[in-house]
């Protein structure tokens, strides 16, 4: 069992196999066939992804300044002076580490689902990017997976492109949280970053950003096919001042991950969750998938629904220092253009009819 989690966590080197080898030395068990150790660590996976986004920050705060009361604070002093020291580090290209983007872990995250990624067109690496990813979902699991980390082979399929997904930059601002994800190349979603990511770092960079963000998850569920973008036009004009081209990215698959309650925008329920949506950053969603130990039952445990992340062909944008409103709403309606024909190209490939669109909110 100490060789499955070696490999497991990527302690040993090689990959998935190590663990499918480990299996076979174990003892016959009639109930513990390798097919279910296999699903289990798939679900392993998962889960504790959502329990890393869910309370990692929180829990490591309050275990910072639970430090802080034992005779432990010497090295809750030394992590504070060093997260003081290191506070800009989010802004300025991060730590991004080869090692945890390729660890063990996320080609197991990546099967439960399983996750796939498909390239239409070249992306060259002497240009930059900002990619729109939609929609968001429930917890981004596509995102995650093809940009964060190396599960499905982001950098073989597109060479010489180094992906960054932006997130809230409130996550940069909690223990130990913060360096978890700048291991995988995640940076906040503020100005002074991407700025820095596509006029500081070189050429060959993609920012990938959740143009619908919070707002957007609020109205995901399975079987619907809409994305929060008709008045979201930041991400254009930030695309022309740094002369990064566009490139849209639908996940087919992506609201079928859990399933939720979605009130009506006139209902006080909803009212409360833009409310707390501004106050938080992110949005107070009522959902649930399945159960741990039991699939029929209630859980957060995401449904095993195939996603598959369709990255399109990019727009060549120039470089306009101060770009006019016309300028941004003429590269913003290409930029819905190309969107709803990437989704109409392929949504008949990932499980929908001819007769479904995609809605623009």
């Amino acid at each position: 069992m100490k060789t499955i989690l070696a490999a497991y966590f990527g302690v040993k080197k090689g990959s998935g196999s190590s663990i499918l080898s480990a299996l076979h030395d174990l003892p016959s068990v009639p109930w513990l066939t390798q097919s279910k150790i296999v699903k289990h660590l798939q679900m392993i996976s998962v889960l504790q992804f959502v329990i890393t986004f869910l309370a990692m920050g929180i829990g490591c705060s309050l275990l910072l300044i639970y430090m802080f009361c034992t005779d432990c604070w010497v090295i809750a002093s030394i992590y504070t002076a060093w997260l003081i020291y290191d506070w800009n580090t989010p802004n300025e290209g991060g730590r991004r580490s080869t090692w945890v983007r390729n660890w063990t872990v996320w080609k197991y995250f990546r099967d439960y689902f399983p996750i796939r990624l498909i390239k239409t067109h070249n992306l060259l690496p002497s240009r930059n990017y900002i990619f729109g990813y939609h929609p968001h979902g429930i917890f981004c699991f596509g995102g995650f997976c093809n940009f964060g980390t190396e599960a499905t082979g982001f950098s073989k399929i597109f060479p010489g492109i180094k992906p960054s997904l932006a997130t809230l930059a409130g996550n940069f601002r909690l223990p130990v949280l913060r360096e978890y994800l700048m291991s995988g190349g995640i940076c906040p979603v503020n100005r002074n970053s991407i700025d820095y990511l596509l006029s500081s770092n070189g050429t060959g960079n993609a920012v990938v950003i959740v143009i619908g963000g919070a707002a957007e998850s609020l109205d995901c569920a399975p079987g619907v096919n809409s994305v929060t973008l008709k008045n979201r036009k930041g991400f254009v004009k930030l695309a022309l001042k740094q002369g990064a081209d566009l490139v849209p990215v639908y996940s087919f698959g992506e609201n079928e991950a859990y399933k939720q309650l979605i009130f009506d925008d006139d209902s006080w329920w909803r009212t409360i969750q833009k409310r707390l949506q501004k106050m938080l950053g992110f949005a107070p969603c009522l959902f649930h998938g399945c159960g741990l130990f039991f699939p029929e039952s209630w859980g957060i445990v995401p449904y095993c629904k195939p996603i598959t992340t369709v990255v399109g062909e990019p727009i060549t944008v120039p470089k306009i220092e101060e770009p006019s409103q016309d300028v941004i709403d003429m590269y913003h309606a290409m930029y819905i253009r190309s969107l709803k024909s990437l989704f109409d190209n392929y949504k008949t490939r990932f499980g929908l009819n001819e007769s479904d669109t995609l809605q623009i909110q």
